[in-house]
């Protein structure tokens, strides 16, 4: 393939009959909405308002015409009273709602889309629930467990229901770029993938307290397992190394990169078919998923997928060179340094063209009637090589996938894919 250089460069009774409603109203209400987009601001409401979900999320939406916050929310008072002062501020007007409980804010009937910004074990059941509802939704990556992203996945194929993940790799000029060097045989045959994930820090354990007057810690811990509130355990930093929340840095960061390597290896619809690894989780901490680990993924085509915990790079390594980036969207090398240069004809392209940031996209997808950056299905394949990762890791075993079946060779490894939910919180926490 010729490359040529140059220098331009919900809701209220929880998940029971979450897939009960038909499939048409969906069908109907996005095509609707899609036809009047011109005259109709897209309104939007907003659930979990920490650091990402407010300093990003919200503050980005903030800045687009063609949409309208009605709604915040968050388990923090003090979050969702910031969340709403800044949008009353940006519209120069009042009117913003606010709630203590998703649940009500999914049920109002003039919120178009939700955009849900919580703990990873909140992702799922409250997709869910705004799927029920017939609200569009753009949702935080990764799942919580292979089961409930299948779930979610499936959920909405059924309702054709417009749904985006708070994604932005595939919009980043830096991976962009190296997937369509890969794809485009740049580097020749692409043999073998370096993804570095950065090390999360050890978490000391804290002792209990009473959980404070500006938080329900009950609605925060949601579908996860009971536990005592501790000053330090809803902090991101925290709560990312607890299993019954998040995975650590492989399913945080590793959502990051590791779409980048799948994308590049051409197997963002599938996976890997062998996994192996190992990870080490600190004693006397709050951590209880691997701190440091290595991991080695074995796609169908023979390409192999190196992870391990160090510092964030990605590297590709083919068959006539490689090419590289270390940092967050960082330094770029390559065994040529040309090919950082190349120009591919846009007829041949095997790359996609690079979109918009995740939060245009989602409205630019909501207008057009076409599928966003990421879906659904996306989002399930991603987030399921990273798992696969992790049982292995917590089986301490090589195991064998089936991206197709998304089954395992092992019994054993098979019940790890699901957890159960906790459900007494769906008739308790606070209430607006």
């Amino acid at each position: 393939m010729k490359i040529s250089p140059s220098r331009r460069t919900f809701i209220k009774n929880g998940l029971s009959g979450v897939f009960s409603l038909a499939v048409a109203p969906m069908i109907v209400r996005s095509r609707a909405l899609a036809a009047d987009a011109a005259s109709k601001k897209i309104t939007l409401g907003f659930i979990g308002l920490g650091a990402h979900g407010y300093g990003v999320n919200l503050l980005s939406f903030l800045q687009q015409d063609d949409c309208k916050v009605l709604a915040v929310c968050d388990v923090f008072a003090s979050r969702r009273a910031r969340a709403r002062e800044e949008t009353e501020k940006r519209y120069g007007t009042s009117g913003c709602k606010e709630f203590a409980d998703f649940r009500d804010l999914i049920a109002q009937p003039d919120i178009d889309a939700v955009v849900i910004s919580t703990p990873d074990h909140w992702h799922v059941p409250m997709a869910l629930m705004a799927l029920e509802a017939g609200k569009m939704i753009f949702c935080e990556k990764p799942t919580l467990t292979i089961a409930e992203g299948r779930e979610l996945a499936t959920g909405v194929a059924k309702k054709n229901a417009m749904f985006a993940v708070g994604l932005e790799d595939r919009a980043v000029i830096h991976y962009h770029k190296l997937c369509e060097i890969v794809r485009n045989g740049g580097i020749g045959s692409l043999e073998r993938i370096r993804v570095d994930l950065p090390t999360k820090p050890i978490i000391p354990k804290e002792d209990p307290v009473p959980v404070p007057a500006d938080l329900d810690f009950d609605l925060w811990l949601g579908p996860a397992p009971q536990r005592a509130y501790s000053p330090r355990l809803t902090a991101p930093e925290v709560w990312r190394q607890i299993r019954d929340f998040s995975g650590g840095a492989l399913t945080d960061w590793g959502a990051h990169f590791v779409d980048t390597a799948q994308v590049a290896n051409f197997s963002e619809d599938t996976g890997p078919v062998a996994v192996s690894g190992k990870g080490i989780i600190p004693s006397d901490s709050f951590n209880d998923v691997p701190q440091t680990f290595e991991l080695a993924y074995t796609y169908a085509n023979g390409v192999v997928l190196e992870v391990k915990a160090a510092s964030p790079s990605i590297r590709f390594e083919g068959s006539k060179g490689w090419v590289e980036c270390t940092g967050w969207a960082g330094r770029m090398a390559a065994s040529d340094p040309q090919l950082l240069r190349a120009k591919f004809d846009a007829a041949t392209n095997r790359l996609w063209p690079r979109r918009p940031r995740e939060q245009r996209d989602f409205l630019d997808s909501i207008k057009s009637g076409r599928p966003p950056m990421y879906t659904a299905e996306a989002l399930q394949r991603l987030s399921t090589t990273l798992h696969v990762g992790a049982i292995s890791m917590e089986l301490g075993r090589p195991l064998k996938w089936d991206p197709k079946t998304e089954l395992f060779d092992d019994a054993q490894a098979n019940a790890l894919r699901s957890r159960t939910r906790r459900n007494d919180w769906m008739h308790r926490g606070a209430r607006t």
